[in-house]
């Protein structure tokens, strides 16, 4: 059962989901960007800029949030995005490699 911040624990996450997830360019741009950063390094929502709407953009990552790619944090007037890299590496061995290849 997800958290009350609705991040679901690594046996719930489904290879559906996270498909689902990164089948947006914007979602999977992300996903690389966080990836390609330092472990456990987190950004805001924000600092992504991407070119869509403030609504967009929260949809955007409720979606990596519900699948499971993300940890979000309060961070005051924000929220800041944090790779589950060891969950997501445990759970779908290779996948951030993949994305990386992209």
């Amino acid at each position: 059962m997800p958290d009350n911040e609705g991040h679901p624990d690594p046996d719930e996450m489904t290879l559906a989901a996270i498909l689902n997830a990164l089948n947006d360019p914007h979602r999977r741009r992300v996903i690389r960007e966080l990836a390609q950063a330092e472990d456990g390094e987190e950004r805001t929502c924000a600092s992504f800029d991407l070119p869509v709407s403030k609504a967009t953009l929260t949809h955007h990552f409720r979606v990596l949030r519900e699948s499971g790619l993300i940890r979000q944090v309060n961070r005051g007037n924000s929220r800041a995005a944090q790779l589950r890299r060891a969950d997501i590496d445990a759970r779908f061995p290779g996948l951030l490699d993949l994305l990386s290849e992209e």
